[in-house]
């Protein structure tokens, strides 16, 4: 008969077992990477191996009982990274000012390198923010302004940030001129003039998106940027939607403040983003929250907020161990693949129209369409309260329609569900 003593050393034995399995397990990532690499051929023709795909598909514990078509919003991570901050979590809470401060946080480090690596900067240039609005707002209202001053933006940018800038029109006397844009846009030197045409003497800044939320248009972020810095005039570039999602470096953009979330399309935890300044610009653009003048040249004033966790930024590590074992290429290959099987079958141009371009070299994951003469809230709360498909309703001056996102982790199965919810609904009209 066993002792109370080997009872209990087995029970402890048992439970750490059970914790351990709770928790980050690094052979089932490395085993979903390592499978990747296993499969060979084009980008173009790994977008369409669903067995690739379905290992892909693995990594996340997504709910199947709907259809997520979404994921412009916020992304679900996969698995292994919920995993991994939850331990990170676990282990901070033991004794948070020893655990957390003294041994997590400067792990941070790694993930620095590592997001400078990939986005192809120096690591004094990327800083880790809460959300792309975090990474602009430290631009809009870290640089000095004066009444009168002018900012120019599109009327396509994200409301929140439009709303910064009328915030500082009201506070600052400042005044905010926005330009219109064609749905789509395919001609890169029209978008250039219209910025162009609309600076004015006094134009001190600039914001722009590289991938517009809206329609998921991709604009020529570098031609924009090049032009304005031959008038002085900075540019903050709006990369919520971009990072992540299809294949550049910062070299193809050339550009000295780019901001990101990096719970959209790298698939790190929620409620984390980036921010990138270029290192001669750090001095001269104020922090959010106060910081010390010794850290005026470090990039790490950004991130004076107070206390915060570190497990949700160490998790981003294998975010992006997971999105390096795709590849940029491949991920943007698939993401167009998905979309352009709905679009295929159900956009005519007559009573559906597509409101995003088919040019690969200005979209990829994201797509409006429009049913004319259906509303997109009405056929928004069509797809979800008969068939459990979620969708974004958008409306705007010049445009409306549905936002269509499908993920990595979305099957064919799911577009085809979606593609005929779609035609049901055409059918209707």
């Amino acid at each position: 008969m066993e002792s109370r003593k080997q009872f209990l050393k087995k029970l402890g034995a048992g439970a750490a077992a059970f914790g351990a399995s709770t928790f980050f397990s690094p052979i089932k990532a490395h085993e979903i990477t390592q499978d990747l690499k296993g499969f060979t051929g084009s980008a173009t023709d790994i977008a369409k191996n669903e067995d690739y795909w379905a290992r892909v598909q693995q990594a996340f514990t997504v709910d199947r009982s709907l259809i997520n078509l979404n994921n412009g919003g916020v992304s679900p991570s996969p698995d292994f990274v919920q995993a991994a901050m939850k331990k990170h979590l676990d282990f901070s809470n033991q004794a948070p000012v020893y655990n957390m401060w003294r041994i997590l946080e400067p792990r941070r480090e790694g993930v620095r390198q590592r997001l400078a690596r990939n986005f192809g900067v120096d690591t004094e240039e990327i800083a880790l923010t809460r959300n792309a609005s975090e990474s602009l707002q430290i631009c809009q209202l870290g640089f000095d302004l004066n009444p009168g001053d002018e900012v120019l933006t599109t009327d396509q940018d994200y409301p929140r940030m439009i709303n910064t800038f009328k915030q500082r029109e009201r506070r600052d006397g400042i005044k905010l001129n926005q330009i219109s844009i064609p749905v789509p846009a395919e001609n890169d030197e029209e978008i250039v003039h219209r910025f162009e045409q609309a600076i004015t003497p006094k134009t001190k800044l600039i914001l722009m998106c590289h991938i517009i939320n809206l329609t998921g248009q991709i604009l020529p972020v570098k031609k924009v940027v090049q032009m304005a810095r031959k008038k002085s005039i900075p540019v903050i570039v709006d990369g919520a939607h971009a990072y992540a999602h299809f294949d550049f470096k910062h070299e193809d953009l050339d550009c000295d403040f780019y901001t990101s979330s990096l719970h959209k399309w790298l698939f790190a935890p929620h409620g984390t983003g980036l921010l990138y300044v270029r290192k001669n610009k750090i001095k001269d653009l104020w922090p959010l929250m106060a910081a010390a003048e010794s850290q005026d040249d470090d990039i790490r004033k950004f991130e004076e907020i107070g206390t915060h966790p570190a497990a949700n930024y160490l998790a981003i590590g294998e975010a992006l161990t997971f999105h390096e074992g795709i590849g940029s290429k491949r991920k943007e290959a698939r993401l167009k693949y998905l979309n352009d099987l709905w679009i295929d079958e159900i956009v005519d141009g007559d009573k559906v129209v597509l409101h995003t371009s088919r040019n690969p070299k200005y979209a990829c994951g994201i797509a409006t369409v429009e049913i004319k003469g259906v509303e997109p809230g009405k056929l928004n709360g069509a797809l979800w309260n008969e068939h459990r498909i979620i969708t974004t309703p958008i409306v705007h001056d010049q445009f409306k329609g549905i936002r269509v996102t499908p993920n990595v982790y979305t099957t064919r199965e799911e577009i085809a569900r979606f593609t005929a919810a779609m035609k049901q609904q055409i059918n209707k009209v």
